[in-house]
């Protein structure tokens, strides 16, 4: 008894070591009935905490820049090109089209090809399935493996983070099983620039920068729950994100040879 009371002590203090209490206003909380997700994990994200709207629902610039540097301190401007591609194809099914659109927007027909690419990480092909709003986890399951992030698996255990290259190489085999699926695939140049783009946004997202990489268990909590990892040890990063930060980030995965 005097052991296990000691062992769950020590147990309880390491955990209390890394956890982050959630910010005030900004506590995890599951969508409701009505309110509407992209096919962006990390946009999910900040609505799941309140940092968008928890609708999903009337998204402006200004409302990603506050999410964007309140969560994971991006400098103001940094995504504008993003939210730029949202409105100069014509996606947004608000009323105020020209201004504001709504997460479920980029999940559409017209999206397809424009700001969400055959090949992701979490979600189906739009032309395979017409759905790729919806987390899948017969897609996400291969991706999970090559990141190393199942829980009971050896590699999960010996190695806590992902660096650059598991990132990329992961990247590249979901890729190769997405254009077996979809005899559709899309495999431009501007697709492949999207591909790695999209994981170099969730490495920077996520980086944690004593570690030099990316924990898993935050890696694990922002795809599997959409959610930010506090309780794990995930805190605001110091160090402010910027264009610069996302171009050097970008040009480190597509440098990994996965040939």
């Amino acid at each position: 008894m005097k052991l296990s009371y000691f062992t769950n002590t020590i147990l309880f203090g390491l955990a209390s070591a890394f956890y982050h209490p959630e910010p005030k206003g900004h506590e995890f909380r599951r969508p409701e009935a009505g309110d509407v997700r992209s096919p962006c994990p990390g946009l999910n994200v900040l609505a799941n905490h309140g940092w968008l709207p928890r609708s999903g629902k009337e998204i402006d610039y200004d409302a990603i820049d506050r999410a964007a540097g309140g969560a994971y301190h991006f400098a103001p401007g940094t995504l504008d090109m993003a939210v730029d591609a949202v409105f100069l194809a014509n996606l947004s099914s608000t009323e105020t089209y020209t201004k504001t659109f709504n997460l479920d927007d980029l999940g559409s027909p017209e999206a397809h090809g424009t700001v969400e690419f055959d090949g992701s990480l979490s979600r189906s092909d739009f032309l395979v399935t017409g759905d790729a709003l919806s987390f899948d986890r017969k897609i996400w399951g291969p991706v999970a493996q090559h990141l190393g992030l199942a829980r009971h698996s050896a590699k999960f255990r010996k190695e806590k983070y992902i660096t650059v290259e598991v990132a990329a190489k992961a990247r590249a085999a979901r890729q190769e099983i997405a254009k077996e699926a979809n005899p559709q695939f899309n495999a431009s140049e501007f697709q492949n620039l999207g591909s790695i783009g999209t994981t170099a946004l969730y490495l920077t997202t996520l980086w944690d920068d004593e570690a030099d990489a990316v924990p898993k268990t935050w890696l694990k909590a922002f795809f599997e729950e959409e959610r930010l990892a506090y309780r794990e040890g995930f805190k605001r990063p110091e160090k402010v994100k910027t264009g610069a930060t996302l171009k050097k980030m970008n040009e480190a995965v597509g440098a990994v040879p996965v040939s």
